[in-house]
């Protein structure tokens, strides 16, 4: 049963949960790539697109669904999203699951393009009218900690080391005040996603953390504890928000056509209802040219995208 604009959250929810389950074997390390891209019906090709782990599952496949469902109304071609693994291997499962693109974070964005010559098509503009994010490190109030130094032999939640906000920007804070956070801090680890780290902190698993400012303000709207509990000490620079990339040589009228649902998908009611329940004004389009602040981060750390390994070793 499709998604339609007016139905109600809930509902959606009874209806996508069994959707997901049947889709978690696509979620695997290492999934084959479907033997055939056609619909059930026969009525042609489906794009297949990933999704980072930004949340939980069932919350992001809840989020961005109905983009899936108007994509596949307004561009005349089926569209399946899924939810990858881990922010990590992102370019090893991009391939091995057989996508035709992804809404990558900017970090993954970087690497992907490197490494498979992937194309921004376009991202969302949220509604205050901003389509960037920054990375934020936070502790909370009760703590103690307002500075780096407050931090020797305290844990800290990294969110995966493929991502900007919560492996980048950390990196760029401990090098700017010169320590060396692997042998700094007591411990460090890897928390998943951005909305895990946010609540290991908030609930004393560990003592700093790292996240992106667009979760922490989504999950602040739901959780009045993170706008009380919580303490922010630095922030990033700003990077675009997570922008729908596509394979290198996907067929030149289907890229088109995504882009162009994308971009024109405010001048339609129903489209304009599906972007306010996703928490967009608008989508713009997107170039690598928006990535260059990533780009100047990792080399300032040090970061060589061309053979950097996106796997959360130590």
């Amino acid at each position: 049963m499709a998604w339609m604009p007016g139905r109600s959250r809930r509902s959606f929810t009874r209806i996508l949960i069994p959707c997901v389950i049947a889709l978690l074997p696509a979620c695997g390390p290492s999934p084959s790539p479907p033997a055939s891209r056609e619909t059930a019906t026969g009525k042609g090709p489906v794009l297949l697109i990933g999704l980072i782990p930004e949340q939980n599952i069932f919350r992001q496949m809840e989020r961005y669904e109905p983009i899936a469902w108007y994509l596949s109304k307004a561009a005349g071609v089926g569209v399946r999203f899924t939810v990858l693994p881990r922010y990590g291997d992102m370019v090893a499962n991009f391939v091995s699951a057989g996508l035709d693109g992804a809404f990558f974070g900017s970090f993954t964005y970087a690497v992907a393009r490197g490494k498979l010559g992937v194309e921004a098509l376009a991202r969302p503009v949220d509604l205050r009218g901003t389509s960037t994010y920054h990375g934020l490190i936070f502790v909370r109030k009760d703590s103690g900690i307002r500075s780096v130094e407050e931090m020797r032999g305290k844990r800290f939640a990294l969110v995966d080391k493929a991502t900007t906000a919560g492996y980048l920007l950390p990196l760029e804070f401990f090098k700017k005040h010169g320590k060396d956070y692997r042998t700094y801090l007591g411990e460090f680890y890897y928390a998943g996603t951005h909305e895990a780290a946010i609540s290991d902190v908030l609930d004393g698993k560990a003592d700093v953390g790292a996240a992106k400012s667009t979760v922490f303000d989504r999950l602040a709207a739901g959780d009045d504890r993170i706008r009380t509990d919580l303490v922010i000490l630095d922030r990033s620079r700003e990077v675009p928000e997570n922008a729908l990339a596509v394979r290198k040589g996907l067929d030149a009228a289907l890229k088109r056509k995504l882009k162009d649902a994308l971009l024109a998908m405010h001048l339609d009611p129903g489209g304009r209802e599906i972007l306010g329940a996703f928490g967009a004004q608008r989508f713009v389009e997107t170039t690598d040219e928006d990535y260059r602040p990533v780009y100047d981060l990792a080399r300032e750390v040090g970061l060589d995208l061309a053979t950097f390994a996106d796997t959360n070793d130590r």
